[in-house]
């Protein structure tokens, strides 16, 4: 096999050989590659002189210089450089016959003749054959080049013929018209441009060649000379790294085939444009050039797959061969082995401490019996069937095998017999234990209070005797039977599990025997006339009982209902101390499985974005932009796997007092804010990009049902689970010392929800052009429908749509109120979300509200300047008006008492100024209801108790006033102005209609308004309006 592969290679390295040689030829005859570079980067510059591509009768090269008027500037080292690579370009063969050389000016003196043959006589590199000089055709430069030719002819040391013309006729007639181009009146297209293309194309295909070439070469060598070793391991990695080399030789063998093809295509691209077009001389060598290139790389890689087959056999040969010896090697250690596990098994008692214990020994010894049979006497026959060895001393080997191997298994069918006998235990003793937490759970969620009843007692002890009459094969028989059945399995940690749920179940019944005497009694006692009591309120019997129980209005129970009701309230409390632990273990257990979850996302797919290995299958869209596909994820998952659940997991026996945990973290729980305003943008990227290899991979390898997008909503969803398990819990938990801090904690987190989902809607607005954050904390946000009222002079103007609401979303900032439209919601899932056209804002501190309008109690309306401005507007139910009239009055009483504390630091005069610039009125119209009360901070001012409080402005009457002693008659709908507050509740008031003034009493003007509600806003200054019906 050796010699045989040895001359294979003899093969493949005589053919990288040859293929170098050719590599070489080529690099000679278009120069150095390095050097050659360095001349095209020099020619795409000054275009001094070019080698057109076109031959002599003879085949001579022709050079042409054309038109140049800076070619004296060109200094002699680029002059040398360009010449010489021109001059290697051609073929040996046409280089031996010599050059032509046809030099064009025409249109420059004879000075610029002579500088140019004095050049070329000093520097051409190669044989010249015919110089032709197209001399200048001015008639004294003429005169003078034919003059100073012949004088100064010797000077120029030219071994050929220099021929002066003056035509390009006379050009012609030495060359022929279809080797020259259209400037010098020939037919052949030449572009300076596509010949550098073609040239610079050629050098870098012939340097990819030879490193081609000389990789092929160390490669082939490196494999000659490699040895085989001895161990299985360093055999797989041999053949590894061999196979990994060889990948990479063909990658490189195709990368140049496939650029030798491109270049093919380029040269022979005029002939497939053009079937009659004819090649010029250069470019068919080029031509050939790459043709020949291409034959040989072909060739090379047959011969080099041929090659690496062979190669590629030859060690997993010796793979093989080395497993082979070292299973060899095992016979007999594993002879010694199989005296162990006899003696093993002859001590074996294990009978597993669970179901799952015993199912996994019982599976780990069917594992090592079928082990045994395959890797000892099955491997006897195939070493006796492998001709490497001598049949003679493996025989009596394999017979020792077999009849050892048939011990084992009788041990092992006999063990595994034991082991099914203590998983049938096992399962018995596991639907016991489940039906006892079970029994304890159906008398924890029994409500007491609904015990009372003659009915609800019925219904409870119906309950209890059906889950008792289908306890079934459940429950566990009396001990000395289990003794008995069992006794080839129970060691004492065995009989301790036994005895535990049996003493267990004991205590289930007990339970459930005091629970049914307790609600037969209920039920017999129901039957006698009892006086009704005020209703108790839900879980009011958790509280712990410290005496004979009394309560207001239920003094007709007896002694014997007390005793009942205490007997209750203890076993209450202990339904409830279960409960709280169930609702504790589902937080703890959820909590576990959410940061496992956010770990197995992290490492399984946002570390993998960074992978190397990976990096081929993440597509454009999805490339840098891990951030965005997972948000905060990591932080989130570092909080909960390093805080929250540790410190959860430290109210694991008091879990009623578990809202401290919530309170002492609730600003880290903010961190779901971001987490949830990145998620459209989160999955706009994962539905571009759902479909890609690299999510198919991932999700492959972690061997998960779901896709990416159901893990990505773990933390919304976790968010929200929260607040449902604090709720459960605070159910639960009502009389216990931690029920305030778990309200607390509920109304936080329901307020981390309501942000989140009020910044979402904000986030939608387009067409606001100012700055949101200057509008202060968004307090709500809903849709309403909205009508808008405008009053000018003294009468109104509906909108044309009155009797069409306008339906508007409504933000309520601390600083302003914006109506927004609702469009249409288009896209899937978090794509889905609404977005809005900003309409108009209201600044809040020029607004006012009034509670009820046109009798409809899901009305209310919100006006400013004076009411010019009112909005009707209509909550989709009473409850979620009343919510917004109270946040608004809030912000309005907020505004309020900011602006009472700058006044209360100003003058009396100061305030009297100000008098004039704040318009408060009122509507005399009853169309608009307004609202008062006494709770009402604005109306319940100290100040204000015995008679109305004063406030600056103008006021319209609402009613006749006849005037008294010294008293100002009014009518309605007259505005006065009030000027000063008198005593004994008296407003002395000028009316603006008549300028009359004179004092109005207050409190008749209070009772006159007192029996409507009123409508208080505030005016841009600050100031409080009431305004009568």
């Amino acid at each position: 096999m050796i010699s045989l592969n040895c001359f294979v290679f003899c093969h493949i390295l005589y053919i990288i050989l040859s293929y170098i040689h050719m590599s070489a030829v080529l690099i000679c005859n278009i120069s150095k590659e390095i050097y050659g570079n360095i001349v095209i980067k020099e020619m795409t510059v000054p275009l001094f002189f070019y080698f057109l591509g076109g031959r002599g009768d003879n085949g001579s090269p022709i050079i042409v210089f054309p038109e140049f008027p800076a070619f004296g500037e060109i200094t002699d080292g680029e002059f040398h450089n360009v010449l010489t690579y021109l001059t290697s370009v051609p073929s040996l063969s046409s280089t031996g016959v010599g050059f032509i050389l046809v030099i064009d000016r025409r249109q420059d003196r004879w000075a610029a003749v002579k500088g140019t043959l004095l050049r070329i006589a000093g520097s051409f590199p190669g044989n010249l054959q015919l110089v032709l000089i197209l001399r200048p055709t001015t008639l004294l430069q003429r005169t003078l080049s034919d003059i100073l030719f012949k004088f100064n002819k010797d000077e120029f040391k030219m071994k050929v013929p220099v021929i002066m013309l003056s035509s390009i006729t006379e050009l012609h007639s030495y060359i022929d018209r279809s080797q020259l181009t259209q400037e010098l009146g020939g037919t052949q297209e030449y572009c300076h441009e596509k010949w550098i293309s073609h040239r610079t194309a050629i050098e870098g295909f012939a340097l990819m060649v030879k490193k081609t070439a000389q990789t092929l070469q160390s490669f082939g060598t490196e494999l000659a000379e490699t040895e085989l070793p001895n161990e299985i391991q360093a055999t797989t990695i041999l053949l590894s790294t061999h196979t990994n080399k060889k990948d990479k030789m063909k990658e490189d063998l195709l990368v140049a085939l496939g650029q030798g093809s491109r270049l093919l295509e380029s040269i022979n691209e005029p002939v497939v444009r053009d079937p009659d077009h004819n090649m010029n001389q250069d470019e068919l060598e080029n031509l050939a050039t790459v043709q020949r290139l291409l034959s040989q790389l072909d060739e090379t890689e047959r011969a080099f797959d041929e090659f690496w087959v062979r190669h590629q056999t030859k060690l997993e040969q010796c793979l093989q061969l080395r497993h082979f010896e070292h299973n060899y090697r095992e016979v007999s250690w594993k002879l010694a082995l199989l005296d162990q596990v006899s003696e093993k098994l002859a001590t074996f008692s294990e009978v597993g401490i669970s179901p799952a214990h015993a199912d996994h020994i019982l599976c780990e010894l069917t594992t090592y019996e079928e082990r045994v049979v395959s890797s000892l006497a099955h491997e006897g026959d195939e070493l006796i069937q492998n001709s490497h060895y001598a049949e003679d001393s493996i025989q009596p080997k394999c017979s020792e095998l077999r009849s050892i191997n048939e011990d084992v298994s009788s041990n092992l069918r006999a063990k595994k017999d034991h082991l099914l006998k203590a998983m049938e235990l096992h399962h018995c003793l596991e639907r016991a234990s489940k039906w006892v937490d079970d029994g304890i759970y159906l008398l924890a969620s029994q409500p007491v209070d609904k015990c009372q009843s003659h009915e609800g007692a019925e219904l409870a002890l119906k309950e209890l005797e059906r889950y008792l009459d289908n306890s079934g094969q459940n429950q566990l028989t009396d001990l000395s039977t289990i003794w008995s059945d069992y006794e080839a399995v129970l060691n004492q940690q065995f009989r301790d599990q036994v005895e535990k749920v049996f003493q267990k179940q004991s205590s289930m019944q007990e339970m459930f025997d005091k629970r049914r005497v307790s609600l037969k009694k209920l039920a017999a006692k129901q039957t006698r006339p009892v006086q009704p009591v005020a209703p108790r309120p839900e879980f009011v019997l958790s509280v712990p009982y410290h005496g004979g129980f009394s309560s207001q209005g239920n003094g007709q129970l007896q002694n014997g209902d007390s005793n009942s009701r205490h007997a209750s309230l203890s076993e209450e409390e202990e339904n409830l101390a279960v409960l709280r632990r169930h609702v504790m273990n589902e937080l703890l257990e959820t909590e576990r499985a959410y940061v496992e979850e956010l770990l197995c996302v992290l490492q399984g797919y946002a570390s993998e974005m960074d992978s190397a290995a990976m990096a081929h299958l993440i597509p454009a869209p999805l490339q840098n932009k891990k951030e965005v596909l997972f948000g905060n994820m990591s932080e989130i998952y570092h909080f909960h796997e390093r805080t929250f659940l540790r410190e959860l997991e430290q109210y694991t026996d008091c879990p009623e007092l578990v809202g401290r945990c919530f309170l002492e973290r609730m600003t880290d729980l903010q961190i779901y804010e971001k987490y949830c305003h990145n998620k459209p943008r989160s999955e706009s990227l994962w539905r571009q990009c759902s479909d890609c290899a690299f999510f198919q991979e991932c999700q492959k390898k972690l061997e998960h049902k779901l896709g990416l997008d159901s893990y990505l909503l773990k933390p919304v969803q976790r968010i929200t689970k929260y607040q449902l398990l604090l709720k459960e819990m605070l159910k639960y938990s009502k009389s216990c010392e931690g029920a305030d801090d778990l309200q607390e904690a509920l109304t936080a987190i329901l307020g981390i929800l309501k942000a989140v989902n009020d910044s979402m809607h904000l986030i939608a607005i387009t067409g606001y052009e100012g700055n949101m954050s200057e509008l202060g904390k968004l307090l709500m946000q809903g849709s309403f429908s909205v009508w808008t009222e405008h009053k000018k002079g003294h009468a109104k103007v509906k909108d044309l749509a009155r009797f069409k609401p306008m339906q508007r979303h409504l933000f309520l900032h601390e600083k302003a109120l914006l109506f927004c439209k609702r469009r249409e919601e288009n896209g899937e899932g978090y794509e889905k979300a609404p977005s809005y056209s900003f309409k108009q804002s209201l600044n809040m501190s020029a607004v006012g509200i009034t509670e009820n309008a046109k009798g409809d109690n899901k009305k209310f309306e919100i006006w400013c300047n004076s009411r010019e401005e009112v909005y009707i507007v209509q909550a989709q139910t009473a409850e979620v008006k009343t919510t917004w009239v109270n946040e608004i009055r809030k912000v309005l009483t907020t505004q309020l008492e900011a602006c009472r504390g700058t006044e209360r630091g100003c003058s009396l005069k100061s305030i009297t100024k100000c008098w004039n610039k704040a318009s408060l009125s009122l509507d005399a119209s009853e169309e608009h209801d307004g609202y008062s009360s006494a709770e009402d901070p604005l109306n319940s001012d100290p100040e204000d108790d015995n008679g109305k409080k004063l406030c600056a402005g103008k006021y319209t009457v609402m009613a006749d006033y006849e005037k008294g002693a010294q008293e100002l008659s009014v009518k309605s709908g007259d505005m006065v102005q009030l000027v000063k507050e008198g005593d004994d509740g008296q407003w002395f008031v000028r009316n603006l209609s008549s300028s009359k003034e004179g004092w109005i009493a207050a409190a008749n003007l209070i009772t006159l308004i007192g029996k409507s509600k009123s409508c208080q806003s505030l005016t841009s200054s600050g100031i409080q309006t009431n305004n009568p019906k």
